[in-house]
């Protein structure tokens, strides 16, 4: 069984940072692009920013020279750093991965639960 669990979530005034992690746990032979989504209230969900293993980096526009992706490979960890935060960035998000599990010969993508972040005076 594999999961993803979040941490860093929080509320923050506006032009603060925070720094958001995604580990995966359990029994995994390989994490291929590790991603993060997020969803405002009434809105779909979208993609903020991936990472794939060799590290090349995408950004939505939206979140382009305030928010940084980065991995520890290791730790099977992915991290978003998040400065000059709007209120347009509140929202929940979830982080991605697609995994390939131990004994599996196919990746498969997994989600975690989810984490609030709210940019409010």
């Amino acid at each position: 069984q594999v999961q993803l669990v979040e941490s860093g979530g929080g509320l923050v005034q506006p032009g603060g940072s925070l720094r958001l992690s995604c580990a995966a746990i359990g029994s995994i032979s390989s994490v291929a692009t590790m991603a993060w989504y997020r969803q405002a209230l009434g809105k779909e969900r979208e993609l903020v920013a991936a990472i794939s293993r060799g590290t090349t980096e995408n950004y939505a526009d939206s979140v382009k020279d305030r928010f940084t992706i980065s991995r520890d490979n290791a730790k099977n960890t992915v991290y978003l750093q998040m400065n000059s935060l709007k209120p347009e960035d509140t929202a929940v998000y979830y982080c991605t991965a697609n995994i390939r599990t131990s004994g599996s010969i196919t990746y498969s993508a997994y989600w975690g639960q989810g984490t609030q972040v709210t940019v409010s005076s």
